[in-house]
């Protein structure tokens, strides 16, 4: 696909050898052109130049950290604009989510952030929005080699299924988008991460910052030229966002967990629609995708606790 085409195009140059913002009729009336309204869901573990814990939070490198996401969310942003994008909405989804600099982003883009957001990763997605960004993401706790690889909490979730593919964070995410009929066209990360999202979104432009050698390790592009590559390609996402439906997840979904103990199974059918399979393992399915997506999330809030005891 056109994001690995340009990762190996610059593997080979020298450093290798929210609900009150304005309408969008509104925003059209205002502007006399079309808009492209984006929404920008941004993690940090597929930024170029990560590959350990201490990067992405606590006391050691998060300030480099938090940096280098900056600079990539800000690429992206730049590229959207480039391309006619008129307004920009981040969601922090990394953490306590509060990992940006409001004041440095681009774009005069608005900022949600907080650790307590009903809809986690995707909150403030609606279906006003002409496409999804999905910007720094990592693969599932399930791929073969992704770095800091794992799917929304390593202390609970062991392997997640949806419909039948190996699913993760940005699968999980695009249900809220298929729900509101928003096209999700960017995603960044490494190999894995673009793989993995490639058969929910069909056509999304992946940009390939990093290749990983093993969870804790990976070959990273020069920040510079991640982020070139990053304005890029969400240039090109929203010249083609009109062109993409929505999320290509067929209902009913049928949601398949393993959790790390068969304890954790059994306090997820304490939700209702949560069927255990197997002492380890949990269903969740269901017409409405958002329905699905929350009794996710859910599942992952109230296992957590568990997850710490271990």
């Amino acid at each position: 696909m056109q994001g690995k085409r340009a990762f190996v195009r610059a593997w080979r140059l020298p450093i290798l050898a929210p609900s009150n913002l304005p309408r969008k009729g509104d925003l059209r009336k205002r502007h006399n052109r079309p808009v492209v309204k984006i929404f920008l869901s941004s993690d940090i573990e597929g930024t170029a130049g990560i590959v350990d814990w201490s990067q992405v939070g606590g006391p050691g490198d998060y300030e480099m950290g938090r940096r280098l996401l900056q600079s990539e969310v800000n690429a992206a942003i730049d590229g959207a604009m480039a391309a006619g994008a008129t307004e920009v909405v981040v969601n922090d989804s990394h953490g306590a989510m509060h990992n940006l600099l409001p004041a440095e982003l681009h774009g005069r883009a608005s900022y949600i952030s907080g650790r307590h957001k009903p809809l986690y990763m995707m909150e403030g997605l609606d279906a006003t929005f002409d496409a999804a960004f999905f910007v720094a993401y990592h693969g599932s706790i399930s791929a073969e080699r992704a770095v800091l690889s794992h799917t929304y909490n390593p202390s609970a979730v062991y392997h997640v299924q949806l419909n039948g593919h190996v699913a993760g964070e940005s699968a999980l995410n695009a249900l809220v988008a298929l729900h509101h009929g928003v096209p999700v066209v960017l995603i960044t990360g490494d190999e894995a991460t673009v793989e993995e999202a490639e058969p929910f979104m069909p056509g999304i432009e992946g940009v390939v910052v990093k290749r990983s050698i093993t969870r804790h390790a990976a070959h990273s592009l020069h920040p510079e030229t991640a982020r070139e590559l990053i304005r890029e390609g969400a240039g090109r996402a929203v010249g083609r966002a009109a062109a993409l439906g929505p999320p290509a997840i067929d209902l009913p979904a049928r949601l398949e967990m393993d959790l790390l103990t068969a304890d954790m199974a059994e306090m997820a059918t304490w939700i209702g629609g949560v069927q255990r399979t197997a002492p380890r393992s949990v269903l969740i399915g269901g017409d409405d995708p958002l329905d699905v997506y929350r009794r996710f999330v859910t599942v992952v809030a109230l296992t957590r606790g568990l997850g710490e005891l271990r």
